[in-house]
């Protein structure tokens, strides 16, 4: 049985004027948090060197599952930048706190359904905090079936009562956008994966995954002709954030802030409204490459995100610099999930239909203000930075410090 929950029944056992008098501890600063990617772990680990004092915690996004629940080390975490990051971080009072991955559906509800397989899944998880000292972990279970609800909640149970008191569970999860905003009629039969109140009851932090955003809102910019469709307007972000609260104590949120941006091919109909295509992720750089090439500014969007329209009929030399595996996953339990991946197999493209466009949208130093404002505004607990690579803008470290 887990050491806390023994302190807690100590607790529980004494006075009712001694509970009263002791005081809740919470943060008095906003907590700062960042995912490292296993497939930038080099630039990654740099880069969470180089800033280390704007952190709390740090993780390595770095384990995946295998089909049997067996963890697999993608971000190698022996290897010596991850050695030097930890000593750092330990020196620093920052946690590691390193990510499990695992966005395989049926093999996630197959696996937590099984008593057995589960508690095996579970020892696993728990060896790997100990054989290599970490503070904690970082469970980010995506695109689950809402069928796998309360497997996943007697996962997260039987993890957090085979934790030790010194070690946190995070859970990152989906952001859940209001129905009456996400649909114009809402479904009878919608479902979602993760119970919220159960996971506030066993998770020590939660991590919300406010990005991706992209055309999932009905209502934000609705009556505006201009194309849409950011990583994270900062509106929706606190629709979400509050809409989460309700069932999740707001000192243990983080709200989850992009680094990266999104290339939409947009066409407008004869109606004047825009048909949206993904294209891919990129960071910032390219963003601004971009618009330099075109001899245009980006401006700041209703999003505030800054953002690029542009329409061409000669090639362009400039391409994403990100190479990253993002996934496009704005919803929970239902819906669609479409995987965008960088890099080009070209370097050129050329658009030759006037009536087609290429919008840009990305999330740079004053888009992530805007979050970190919104976060001390909601008086939650910090925020999570998606992701540390090198590749997002520099000036967003002066807003975190």
């Amino acid at each position: 049985m887990k050491l806390r929950f023994i302190f807690l029944l100590f607790v529980l056992l004494l006075p009712t004027q001694i509970q009263a008098a002791t005081p809740k501890v919470t943060p008095k600063t906003l907590e700062v948090s960042g995912w490292i990617p296993y497939w930038r772990t080099s630039s990654g680990t740099a880069d969470a060197l180089a800033h280390i004092d704007a952190f709390t915690e740090i993780s390595p996004f770095g384990y995946t599952v295998k089909n049997d629940g067996t963890l697999f080390d993608a971000m190698k975490i022996g290897s010596s930048s991850i050695t030097e990051l930890v000593t750092v971080a330990r020196s620093k009072k920052v946690k590691i706190i390193p990510t499990v991955m695992w966005s395989d559906a049926d093999k996630i509800e197959a696996i937590l359904k099984d008593k057995k397989a589960r508690t095996a899944h579970v020892k696993a998880i728990v060896a790997m905090i100990k054989v290599n000292g970490f503070d904690g972990v970082d469970i980010d279970y995506e695109g689950k079936h809402a069928s796998t609800r309360p497997y996943f909640t007697a996962f997260l149970k039987e993890l957090y009562n085979t934790m030790t008191s010194k070690m946190t569970l995070v859970c990152t999860i989906e952001p859940r956008t209001p129905l009456t905003d996400r649909f114009d009629k809402i479904p009878n039969d919608i479902e979602f994966a993760n119970d919220l109140p159960m996971l506030n009851k066993y998770c020590d932090r939660v991590r919300i995954m406010a990005y991706d955003q992209l055309r999932i809102d009905l209502r934000l910019n609705a009556s505006s002709t201009a194309p849409y469709a950011p990583v994270a307007d900062v509106r929706w972000v606190e629709k979400v954030v509050r809409l989460m609260m309700k069932d999740i104590d707001k000192k243990k949120i983080s709200i989850g802030v992009a680094t990266y941006g999104y290339e939409n091919e947009i066409t407008q109909n004869p109606s004047g409204s825009y048909s949206y295509k993904f294209k891919w992720s990129f960071n910032p750089r390219y963003g601004v490459d971009m618009a330099t090439s075109l001899g245009v500014s980006p401006t700041r969007g209703e999003s505030g995100e800054l953002t690029l329209i542009y329409s061409t009929t000669s090639p362009s030399s400039v391409t994403p610099t990100s190479t990253d595996p993002l996934t496009v996953n704005s919803s929970e339990g239902v819906g669609a999930v479409a995987t965008g991946t960088n890099g080009l197999a070209t370097t050129t493209q050329t658009l030759v239909n006037p009536m087609v466009k290429r919008l840009l949208s990305w999330s740079d130093a004053g888009a992530i203000k805007d979050k970190v404002d919104l976060a001390k505004r909601l008086g939650v607990r910090g925020i999570a930075i998606f992701k540390i690579d090198g590749g997002e803008d520099p000036a967003m470290w002066s807003i975190l410090k």
